[in-house]
């Protein structure tokens, strides 16, 4: 089975998603809270990677427009 790569409008999704559950959740479960803030943060870091990519990208664009 072929893993399908994670897009930034997926990861900023399931964020929103796991924000949504924390907000909502009456329950104290600090398993499931660590598991989910572990979770949020590896999103998080991908989203960041993702954005930094992205800017170098354009950075090169703008310069190669420059030249």
């Amino acid at each position: 089975m072929t893993k399908q790569k994670l897009t930034y409008t997926e990861a900023i999704t399931e964020l929103e998603q796991i924000l949504a559950e924390l907000e909502s959740s009456s329950e104290v479960n600090m398993d499931l809270i660590s598991e989910k803030v572990k979770r949020a943060a590896l999103l998080m870091e991908f989203c960041k990677k993702q954005l930094h990519d992205l800017d170098e990208e354009l950075e090169k664009m703008m310069a190669d427009l420059g030249d």
